[in-house]
């Protein structure tokens, strides 16, 4: 009963971090072509393994302070306000970091320290999703997200087709 219990929080974890990770990612594509950071984007790719560092850095240090924010605010009872600032900083940091991260992980991994723990860590994280990705919350979850891509997706139609006349 309680492994049962325990693998359904993990799929609703895992189903919940992929929708999100979908979310992000295409978020971030958009503020990308938006600000035109294509040259950005080809600079971080080709950074050193220092400069890696350094700007895998600077989205954690822009989100810190938010962060430390949010828990003023908790810690005074603005807790409505705490809460929402943080999850708006989860967001953003998410954001920021794994756009950061997708472009420097090569130069990254040069580091021998950085490319184990990489490695063990998304080890765990294959093995946690192969054992959720078997489960029946999960496939149902699928489905659920197939049904909604394909929504939106005549609705994003609809839309393109209302405007071209």
């Amino acid at each position: 009963m309680f492994k049962k219990l325990l693998l359904t929080l993990l799929a609703i974890l895992v189903i919940f971090e992929e929708w999100l990770w979908d979310i992000l990612t295409a978020t971030g594509q958009w503020l990308a072509q938006t600000f035109n950071l294509a040259r950005f984007d080809a600079w971080l790719a080709a950074a050193t393994p220092p400069q890696a560092v350094v700007a895998l850095a600077v989205p954690i240090l822009v989100v810190t302070p938010i962060n430390l924010f949010a828990l003023f605010l908790l810690t005074h009872g603005a807790i409505v306000e705490g809460i929402l600032l943080e999850i708006i900083a989860k967001l953003l940091g998410t954001l920021l970091v794994a756009r950061v991260f997708k472009l420097v992980r090569p130069a990254l991994l040069t580091f021998a320290w950085f490319a184990k723990l990489y490695h063990a860590i998304t080890g765990m994280l294959q093995w946690a999703h192969a054992i959720v990705h078997n489960s029946d919350i999960y496939k149902f979850s699928v489905q659920i997200k197939t049904a909604v891509k394909n929504k939106i997706g005549v609705f994003k139609q609809s839309i393109k087709n209302f405007f071209k006349r």
